[in-house]
């Protein structure tokens, strides 16, 4: 316990703050679902939950989208991506994202972590499953 007040002292008097820097940038997105209805979001984030045990879940907030190639798990950050779009992949529990990077690189790959986005839109909070996603543009 001494230990942990230490540390977190040592942070507060030498100017360590975790959370800041590039992932505290705002990202702002115009999201097309599989309906064709557009919605313009703000403070946008890649949002799952993990359950810890029967009576806890861990909320899980990233800026970037977690995606499989091969055996491996890349985080492509949004401040990288020019737009996602999906389409569908082996069966209706995995969805295909197609991201191009503002670097005008492709790649087409399965979803790492089942999530949503979520994200403020003029009308108030918005959540939106990666299910019902078609396209989405990075502003």
């Amino acid at each position: 316990m001494r230990l942990i007040a230490l540390f977190a002292a040592l942070c507060l008097f030498t100017g360590i703050v975790w959370a800041q820097g590039k992932s505290d940038k705002v990202f702002h997105a115009v999201i097309t679902d599989a309906q064709g209805t557009e919605t313009e979001v703000k403070n946008l984030v890649f949002y799952w939950e993990q359950k810890v045990d029967e009576t806890h879940v861990a909320l899980h907030e990233m800026r970037h989208v977690p995606v499989k190639r091969g055996a491996a798990t890349i985080n492509v950050k949004f401040e990288d991506i020019k737009q996602i779009e999906t389409k569908p992949g082996v069966d209706k529990d995995h969805t295909l994202f197609v991201i191009t990077l503002h670097k005008g690189k492709t790649g087409e790959f399965p979803l790492a972590i089942g999530g949503q986005f979520k994200g403020e839109s003029d009308f108030g909070e918005v959540l939106l499953p990666v299910s019902s996603l078609k396209k989405i543009v990075f502003k």
